[in-house]
């Protein structure tokens, strides 16, 4: 089973580079030998699946690993030649690995925040629809054929669980893998439409309530912006010091030695 998860995994991404082919036949068979335990599996599993990432958490982690330690070997003969730069490969080196491990979060959260931008909009719908129909299952088919991707997969999984199941366990459970508090007061309203309540003020409220949560997320992510330019730059700063640093150092170093 593990094996056929992970030939699927690679089968994702076309390799052509001998290097990407290399990195993953060492994934591969580091997959099958790392033992993980169960809670950190089963975590795992979770977030692959809700990124629509089609891999094993083993794979996972092995990708992780692999990624980062082909840029440490590189430090190897550089202790050698110039150890501050071979300490500078190793630095690289676990940054990568940090960035490749919160890969699926970053997956999850782009996700989420994609599929909160339409909720404004599919509010609105389902406000508009419900005064001509209380069919939960007709207002989600309805509305998923010009949904945006991310709410679209979730909405066509929401609606095969709803025929095949209870329709309250299947709103549960598109609220559980959104993970949204937006999503969530979707989730409460269409329950309360299955209840028979009248939810035409919750509809309305909720469509202003979505509005305006709208205009704060795109003033945070304006605010954001300098922030990233001056990050940006400090790294750039970083990188022409460490150069300097490095260059210094090895003039020093061969100084030294024709002195003795």
């Amino acid at each position: 089973m593990s094996k056929t998860t992970n030939n699927l995994g690679k089968k994702q991404h076309k390799k052509t580079n001998p290097i990407d082919i290399l990195c993953g036949d060492l994934a591969s068979f580091l997959a099958n030998k790392i033992k993980l335990t169960e809670y950190k599996k089963s975590q795992l599993e979770s977030d692959l699946a809700t990124a629509d990432m089609n891999i094993t958490p083993e794979q996972y982690v092995s990708n992780c690993i692999v990624k980062s330690l082909i840029i440490a070997v590189l430090a190897i003969p550089l202790f050698f030649v110039a150890p501050p730069l071979a300490l500078f490969v190793l630095v690289i080196s676990f940054i990568i690995y940090n960035n490749e491990a919160k890969k699926v979060t970053k997956a999850i959260a782009e996700k989420r925040l994609k599929i909160e931008a339409e909720l404004p909009r599919f509010a609105l719908n389902i406000e508009k629809t419900i005064r001509h129909t209380r069919d939960v299952l007709y207002i989600l088919e309805s509305y998923k054929e010009t949904a945006e991707p991310e709410l679209r997969r979730e909405l066509e999984i929401t609606v095969a669980d709803m025929r095949s199941g209870n329709y309250v366990v299947a709103l549960t459970r598109l609220e559980s893998r959104v993970g949204s508090t937006l999503m969530s007061d979707v989730t409460r309203g269409l329950i309360g439409v299955l209840r028979g309540d009248n939810t035409d003020v919750y509809w309305g409220s909720l469509v202003l309530k979505f509005s305006d949560e709208q205009r704060q997320m795109i003033k945070r992510q304006a605010n954001k912006m300098p922030k990233k330019v001056r990050k940006l730059s400090m790294l750039l700063l970083l990188c022409f010091m460490l150069i300097y640093i490095v260059v210094i150092g090895q003039v020093l170093l061969s100084s030294i030695g024709n002195m003795f």
